[in-house]
């Protein structure tokens, strides 16, 4: 019998007492491409291939080291120090249904109350946790790309250079559905970095080379190819490609080079029965991960485009049913407020191209719809009764419509005002497209929430727009102060607002004392 594989990511967590006593990362400074990599980083060029190497990058080359000496001078480890809590028992392991386990209930355990043990919880106590990972610069400003899962959570991060040079970081922006982090270093120096390079043109067969800290152990290479193509794990936005060039736990955040010397990918997961490389590896695409830095970068949170819309794939059975000639496309089950009505999408209607594309199946539209400009028109087209209809659709944006954005909302009315807990601004047509609303709507927008006020306490969050208040509608600051002094002359100690969110209307009572 066969045993089944398990999905483990690449997260160094677990290792921290193992590898507490683990080789450093460091190399000796004085390593051969050195000088070559400061001068680059001196004159804010990323690290390259040589040229001849450059044009052999589907041709097996005698030796990787002239690529490997290169670029690793901007790959980096990376160690995360974290607080967590743990039983105080920690490390004592009895097998389950053991009778020493009831022994130690019904008569004690030094140090815990009767009817307690270190097996059950117990007492807990605060401890430091290490984990290891990887990852590479990306500017000589001191940019480092690396995973999100080997930070997060980590109140100290501390990276090391190729050179054996180390510097703390701090976290500018991260992604958990790309799982993708940005860092910043500080240095007295311009750093070697090196670029991204584009995906899509790697091919299943050609070489690649993966560099990081795997299982500690320092720096590390690896060598294999492109196993496959378009890879989807479990994430909206997935999109790796699957090497066989080993990757193991602590090449988290790792980056997947082309024999150009170029990032093609972001070592993220292993498919393996054990934990260790087995030859099935997945790296983030670096179309993908090269969009997120830059948003991660300028905002230090992503902002994805929103079509609004519930789809599903089209199978043989429904493009037969519908008179399409291919089953490709998506297919529109709902249409709830929000851009996609605004512009006149109904349900069953099937997406066939998305600004100018054609769309292959829902997948690939949800990665194009995140990637194109919020707030701005996009041409889609769709197929209804066996006719193409185009439309305009003005995107809005996914993290605001979901809830899960963070910080203030970008707003042209230089007029703001601190209400119940927020800073409330008037809504503007600009600021509609970006929320995904109708651009004739009026009402107010809330660009930021005190975690400690009222308005928190009842779920408002940055990008809800309020248009009524007292149950009449408000289009001004001076509407919704109006409101607020009419509820407080008449003894109430609250006013009902509504609250539209991704078009969606909730009405809430917020205290006006």
């Amino acid at each position: 019998m066969n045993r089944p594989f398990s999905r483990h990511f690449l997260t160094a967590s677990g290792l921290a007492l193992i590898m507490a006593l683990s080789p450093a990362f460091a190399q000796e400074a004085a390593t051969p491409g050195a000088e070559a990599a400061q001068q680059a980083a001196n004159e804010n060029q990323p690290l390259t291939a040589p040229d001849s190497q450059a044009r052999k990058d589907r041709v097996m080359p005698e030796s990787f080291a002239d690529l490997v000496e290169q670029v690793s001078p901007a790959v980096v480890n990376i160690t995360t120090t974290a607080t967590v809590s743990a039983p105080l028992g920690r490390g004592l392991q009895l097998p389950e249904g053991s009778p020493f386990r009831d022994l130690f209930r019904e008569f004690g355990f030094p140090g815990f109350p009767q009817g307690e043990s270190p097996f059950d919880g117990g007492p807990q106590t605060e401890q430091r946790s290490n984990a290891l990972g990887s990852g590479f610069v990306v500017s000589s400003e001191g940019l480092i790309v690396t995973n999100n899962h080997v930070i997060d959570g980590a109140d100290e991060i501390e990276v090391e250079f190729f050179s054996g040079k180390t510097l703390p970081a701090k976290v500018i922006g991260k992604d958990d559905k790309t799982d993708i982090a940005v860092l910043k270093v500080e240095s007295p120096e311009p750093l070697p970095f090196v670029k991204f390079g584009d995906s899509d043109k790697m091919r299943v067969g050609d070489w690649v080379l993966a560099l990081g800290n795997p299982l500690g152990q320092g720096f590390s290479a690896s060598t294999g190819i492109v196993s496959a193509r378009n890879r989807a794990l479990s994430g909206t936005y997935d999109d790796f490609i699957q090497t066989d060039a080993a990757i193991n736990r602590g090449n988290s955040g790792g980056p997947l080079f082309n024999m150009a010397g170029e990032v093609i990918g972001v070592n993220t997961a292993i498919l393996s029965p054990n934990g260790g490389s087995i030859g099935i590896g997945f790296s983030m695409a670096s179309n993908v991960v090269s969009k997120v830095v830059e948003q991660l970068e300028e905002f230090g949170e992503t902002r994805r485009g929103w079509l609004g819309v519930k789809i599903q794939p089209v199978t043989d059975d429904i493009a037969e049913s519908l008179g399409l000639s291919e089953a490709k496309g998506a297919m529109v089950t709902d249409v709830p407020p929000g851009p996609a009505a605004d512009a006149g999408m109904k349900a069953g209607d099937v997406i066939t191209s998305f600004d100018g594309g054609e769309v292959k199946d829902p997948r690939d539209l949800v990665r194009r719809v995140a990637d194109a400009p919020v707030g701005e028109a996009v041409d889609v087209v769709v197929q209804r009764g066996g006719e193409p209809v185009d439309l305009k659709v003005t995107l809005g944006r996914r993290e605001l419509a979901e809830g899960t954005g963070s910080g203030k909302v970008d707003s042209a009315a230089e007029a703001t005002s601190d209400v119940m807990g927020m800073t409330l601004a008037p809504l503007t047509p600009e600021i509609a497209a970006e929320l995904g609303m109708s651009r004739d709507m009026k009402g107010l927008v809330v660009q930021s929430v005190d975690p400690s006020g009222a308005a928190a306490d009842k779920g408002l969050v940055a990008g809800d727009v309020i248009t009524e208040a007292g149950q009449q509608p408000v289009a001004a600051l001076a509407d919704l102060e109006a409101r607020i002094k009419e509820a407080r002359e008449a003894g109430r100690k609250s006013i009902l607002v509504m609250v539209r969110r991704a078009g969606e209307p909730r009405f809430v009572a917020l205290p006006v004392e």
